[in-house]
């Protein structure tokens, strides 16, 4: 536990440590250790370099977020929902293609998208990176296994025969017992959906549409292009700024881990 704990906070020290320093300063001192503390220095020029670009970066990532994956996990909770409560011809082929789909690593399908979004005519557009993003065949799985044991089927039997309708159930019954279940299909659609690089590297290439994680990667280049100014202290401060929201979102969120667990549960 030890270990797991310190490489765990080890690179976080190193860095908020880090990102305190000028970029004087950045490779004339100990990584791990303060010299000076120009953090809000930092922050000042990190917003405003080249016309305040970071912010456009933060807008585009908080866009791909809350469409991506908020549309990703309410898809993950419609067809959890259903493979899991429902009978239908051809069940199980869909479940073996989900649990196949979970299989595929993103970067296998990246260029085919590509591909695909190009025939469209949406690559360089914030679409190429958020209908992409919709597709959660992890999350459908969480969820699918999370309703299977979260909701008894005899809520459901009890709802029909008092007459609800099926929508009715779902959202005013069943949704509130699937709340832990979505609050962490949620974070994870969160997670890969912010840490998103290599898909918006390949659909983008107006600066204005870049995510956080390729804007900070061609900060991270200008030092080796002819003529770029070299700034380190930006990209490592930029980097502090960009997992704030991540650290916002678990503590915020993970209270809805433990609250209605043990909601629905059935009185003999």
């Amino acid at each position: 536990m030890t270990l797991v704990l310190l490489y765990s906070v080890v690179p976080l020290v190193w860095l908020f440590v880090n990102a305190t320093k000028s970029q004087d300063n950045l490779f004339s001192s100990f990584g791990l250790w303060f010299k000076g503390f120009d953090l809000f220095d930092n922050i000042a020029r990190t917003l405003s370099y080249d016309d305040h670009i970071f912010l456009r970066w933060i807008g585009n990532t908080l866009l791909y977020v809350v469409i991506g994956a908020g549309g990703a996990t309410f898809l993950a909770v419609l067809g959890g929902y259903a493979l899991a409560k429902f009978a239908f011809p051809g069940k199980r082929a869909v479940l073996a293609v989900v649990l196949g789909a979970v299989a595929v690593p993103a970067t296998a399908l990246a260029v085919p998208t590509f591909l695909l979004f190009s025939k469209l005519g949406l690559t360089n557009t914030p679409w190429s990176v958020i209908v992409p993003s919709l597709i959660s065949p992890f999350g459908l799985y969480l969820m699918w296994t999370f309703a299977r044991e979260a909701i008894p089927d005899e809520l459901i039997e009890a709802a029909r025969v008092d007459g609800a309708t099926e929508a009715r159930i779902f959202f005013q019954v069943c949704l509130p017992l699937l709340a832990p279940g979505m609050v962490t299909v949620l974070l994870f659609a969160i997670v890969a959906t912010w840490n998103n690089y290599f898909l918006p590297l390949i659909m983008l290439k107006d600066p204005a549409w870049y995510p956080l994680t390729v804007g900070l990667n061609v900060w991270n280049a200008q030092a080796t292009t002819a003529g770029g100014e070299a700034i380190y202290n930006l990209v490592i401060t930029g980097s502090l700024l960009t997992i704030v929201p991540l650290i916002a979102a678990f503590l915020l969120l993970q209270r809805f881990w433990q609250s209605g667990l043990t909601a629905g549960s059935v009185k003999a």
